[in-house]
């Protein structure tokens, strides 16, 4: 799932000691000029770099330099206990396991977005007509709307500037830009152009999925094989289209996502001849056998992995600036894309600069995986699909999903060989090294993935149990290389700098694929292909906060609610990049990705305060580009919340 999720806490050690000695394990090693102390730092901060603390440090205080641990996790005592700590040696008498640690954590979605909200109907020009008539629970009086809308955040919009014209009219946050004296929303006609993302959800299909009259016919001719232990093959019916309007057949437009489906009330077609209008060709009546598939040609390219919650369509644009090869969607559940949720399908979007695009899906069973797989090669346009094995969370390994796959080998496999026959794209696989920290099962899966039919497998070089603990087991990588042979293996651990590309290359992988060194530097793709060490400066990292707040604008919206989704996702990969340290500051190169930064005061005021790593700070930053917080927002980053389970 996540590459970068929850991280274990690294040795404790401050690595603010001035310089002399061997630098302390577990810490970046930053020159003795640049060293300070947590208070020092703060100080400097609060004081907006207008005064720069001494660097001395008091003798006698060993633990100033350390990072703050966080509070050990308290016990919900029941009625008539006392919180008193036992004595010493003292075994404490019936002690419950602390439970619910992340239950008081606060709801992240401002509640403020539905007062006074005004109706759909209204920002969409149609005031004529109420979509929801007289169950309509939305604002319709403009004028009092206005007057309790926050004030604009700045004097250009993007979306107007972009595409030339702002869906979102008076409720944009930088309506100013966009509207004209009588409070219309202007438009340029000359500028105007729909937003190029593809893979949406189109309404009609979401309807047939939420009332199941979706049928899939190659899916379940799959899975009759495979329950009765036959091979998927191509049946002799399977020449024929399977529903009228299949992809591809005359008459028909290809961006319709209905012509792929069968009406709501259509019934299935029955095997055997098919009466047709118009003339037939190869491609309407001859399907591609598996050897005829599309090939997946990436070897040597730099492949960024799935991110979960980071991992978003802006944060792929940034990453494809900077010299990404490949890009795929987070994570999506296949039941959820089954049921139609629209925010689990916005996960398969894709931009235009997305060359080569794939999907992840994640499932625990055939028939939805199965399922999935066929709903997704009709409707979306990828380059490959992608399994999810990897995942380790709690949530999806006990639902026999991720990891649990590894342990479930007739099921894998029904999954394998259900998605590569109703799939007309290349299907990848994305494992670790085994569940057990010391029970490798990666070199015995790769040789039947290769049988099973997958195109290409990614292996993350920890178990389940390691999660990062312990550095990738790059040797086991290159033992699996021989095993997958000829099927190429991409291999993803611990790559923060080109050397580490290319010590990863040395092991015979066809590719590295990059997670958690994309979310601390994006520009290391730049890196890798330039092969050197970019020592880039506070305000260029500014400059890549102020691009993803764009993208931000341009993908979730312009309205209070974009404007706060797009925040809170800077905010959470803002906690990411604030463990980078830069290029100048180091006494060696380069930065490990199991070193965590000392504290240290920047060559500049924003060097120092990005690298904080207070949520109060990454929130400051976010004020800088988007502008002053709401009223009651409060943010936990997710894997930090996580980290200490």
């Amino acid at each position: 799932m996540a590459e970068g999720a929850a991280e274990a806490p690294a040795e404790s050690g401050g690595g603010g000691d001035s310089g002399a000695g061997a630098p302390e394990r577990g810490v970046a090693p930053i020159k003795p000029q640049y060293l300070t102390t947590k208070e020092q730092f703060h100080e400097f901060l609060e004081a907006k770099g207008q005064e720069k603390p001494s660097q001395e440090i008091e003798a006698g205080d060993p633990g100033s330099n350390d990072l703050a641990e966080p509070e050990a996790k308290r016990i919900r005592l029941e009625d008539g206990q006392t919180g008193e700590a036992a004595e010493p040696g003292e075994q404490p008498q019936a002690q419950k396991r602390a439970r619910g640690q992340n239950k008081g954590r606060p709801h992240v979605k401002p509640t403020h977005y539905d007062k006074n909200r005004l109706c759909p109907s209204l920002v969409q020009d149609s005031a004529a007509k109420c979509f929801f008539g007289d169950r309509c629970r939305f604002l319709h009086d403009v004028g009092l709307y206005l007057e309790t809308k926050p004030s604009d955040l700045g004097p250009r919009c993007v979306l107007f500037e972009t595409f030339g014209r702002c869906p979102y009219g008076v409720t944009c946050r930088f309506a100013g830009a966009h509207l004209g004296p009588e409070g219309q929303n202007l438009v340029q006609e000359e500028r105007v152009q729909v937003p190029p993302v593809r893979n949406g959800l189109d309404k009609a299909l979401q309807q047939q999925l939420r009332k199941r009259k979706v049928r899939f016919e190659r899916a379940e001719q799959a899975l009759r094989q495979l329950s009765k232990g036959h091979v998927p093959g191509r049946s002799p019916e399977a020449v024929v289209p399977e529903v009228s309007g299949a992809e591809g057949a005359p008459g028909q437009d290809s961006s319709d996502t209905q012509q792929a489906l069968p009406e709501p009330g259509a019934d299935a077609l029955a095997s055997g001849s098919v009466q047709t209008c118009g003339p037939l060709t190869d491609e309407d009546i001859v399907r591609l056998r598996p050897c005829e598939k599309r090939k997946l040609d990436i070897s040597g390219k730099l492949y960024l992995a799935p991110l979960t919650t980071c991992g978003n369509l802006p944060f792929r644009r940034i990453c494809k600036r900077f010299g990404a090869d490949v890009t795929c969607g987070e994570m999506a559940v296949c039941t959820n894309l089954l049921q139609g949720q629209t925010s689990e399908w916005a996960l398969l979007r894709r931009h235009p600069c997305e060359d080569i695009f794939g999907v992840q899906l994640e499932g625990a069973f055939p028939d939805t995986m199965t399922k999935c797989a066929e709903l997704l090669n009709r409707t979306i346009e990828v380059d490959f699909v992608d399994i999810n094995v990897g995942c380790p969370i709690d949530l999806v390994y006990k639902k026999g999903g991720g990891c649990a796959l590894m342990n479930r080998a007739a099921k894998f496999q029904q999954i394998v060989r259900g998605m590569n026959q109703v799939l007309d794209v290349p299907l990848t696989v994305k494992i670790r090294t085994g569940v057990q920290e010391r029970v490798n099962l990666a070199h015995r899966l790769l040789p039947e993935l290769r049988n099973w039919g997958a195109a290409l497998v990614t292996l993350h070089g920890r178990s389940r149990e390691q999660r990062y603990t312990k550095l990738a087991d790059w040797e086991y990588i290159a033992q699996c290389v021989t095993a997958a042979s000829p099927m190429p293996l991409f291999g993803n651990g611990d790559v923060l700098s080109y050397e580490d590309a290319n010590r990863a290359m040395q092991t015979g992988v066809a590719g590295v694929m990059i997670a958690r060194g994309a979310l601390l530097k994006p520009w290391l793709f730049t890196e890798i292909k330039e092969q050197r060490h970019w020592d880039i400066s506070s305000s260029e990292r500014l400059a890549i906060l102020q691009d993803f707040t764009r993208y931000g604008l341009e993908h979730w919206g312009s309205d209070t609610q974009g404007v706060e989704k797009t925040r809170r996702f800077l905010l959470e990969w803002l906690s990411f990049l604030c463990r980078y340290v830069p290029v100048g500051l180091l006494e060696r190169l380069p930065q490990r990705i199991n070193e965590r930064p000392p504290y240290y005061l920047g060559r500049d005021y924003l060097e120092t305060l990005m690298a904080s790593q207070q949520a109060a700070d990454w929130i400051r930053i976010s004020e800088m580009l988007l502008g002053p917080v709401p009223p009651n927002f409060i943010f936990l980053p997710k894997h930090k919340a996580n980290a200490y389970k």
